[in-house]
């Protein structure tokens, strides 16, 4: 999966390919929503603005892409 380690807390945020985010604290797992709303887990806090990020969509970068 790809993801995020946030900065401040050290968890890790990851798409877990439903569309919802799942953040590693630890020992302690947690699913939740791109908006930060928990679904399920035994750890209910998260950083919504970081799930937002870790779960919108992907653009590619404009330096970065093949130029023909």
């Amino acid at each position: 999966m790809r993801g995020i380690v946030h900065p401040f807390t050290k968890a890790l945020y990851e798409q877990d390919g439903d569309g919802n985010i799942r953040v590693t604290d630890g020992d302690r797992v947690g699913t939740f929503t791109t908006t930060g709303r928990w679904i399920r887990g035994d750890l209910r806090e998260c950083d919504p603005q970081l799930c937002g990020w870790v779960g919108g969509p992907q653009i590619a970068n404009h330096r970065l892409s093949e130029q023909t």
